[in-house]
């Protein structure tokens, strides 16, 4: 299957699902150089005061995360700046956790409006993405299980993979069919002789 020229890949999954793998996997397989961006380096680049505030962005005991005002307002101007890059002719992925679900999904499309983009559901069952998480050892135990479902309510896919029993490398492949142009095969070649 073939695309529109494709200027953005937005993944979106819960914790542990396997997403910033694939975004690697997916910068090696595609023919063309992406710029990689995802919201966990977002949060590492906030001043640590936003991550014991209120207003910014809190991980419960348990696992679950809510987001603030302030948050919000960064991860905004985060957005818009992505946007601009894509406008300017950068190739963009974005590894986010639409905690909100289809109204984090509609965010994005506000910022991302005119651009073509290739809206990525990336699945894992719970309890194999909250292995990952225990083995992982960086994150907050039942992140996984608390995102694995909620982050998928509402949003409208172009197309899903499902890391449970696929290897990112060929979830990667499988996106880089959807954004390849014409003629173009999975190594980057020409299809044509």
């Amino acid at each position: 299957m073939y695309a529109v020229t494709i200027q953005v890949i937005v993944l979106n999954g819960g914790s542990s699902a396997g997403k910033s793998e694939i975004v690697r996997h997916l910068q090696a397989v595609l023919s063309q150089p992406w710029l990689a961006f995802g919201v966990d380096s977002l949060i590492e680049a906030m001043p640590q005061s936003m991550q014991e505030s209120d207003a910014g962005i809190e991980f419960a005991p348990d696992g679950g995360v809510s987001v603030g005002p302030e948050f919000v307002a960064l991860q905004a101007a985060w957005m818009e700046g992505i946007a601009s890059m894509v406008r300017a002719g950068v190739r963009v992925i974005i590894d986010d956790v639409f905690l909100g679900g289809a109204a984090t999904q509609q965010r994005w499309q506000r910022v991302l409006d005119g651009l073509d983009v290739l809206w990525v559901g990336v699945m894992c069952d719970s309890a194999i993405a909250a292995e990952r998480e225990r083995s992982r050892g960086d994150r907050i135990e039942g992140m996984a299980v608390a995102q694995a479902k909620v982050v998928h309510e509402g949003v409208v896919y172009d197309l899903r993979v499902d890391t449970t029993r696929t290897e990112s490398l060929d979830c990667a492949k499988i996106i880089a069919d959807h954004v390849r142009q014409p003629g173009e095969r999975a190594d980057g070649a020409s299809a044509t002789p």
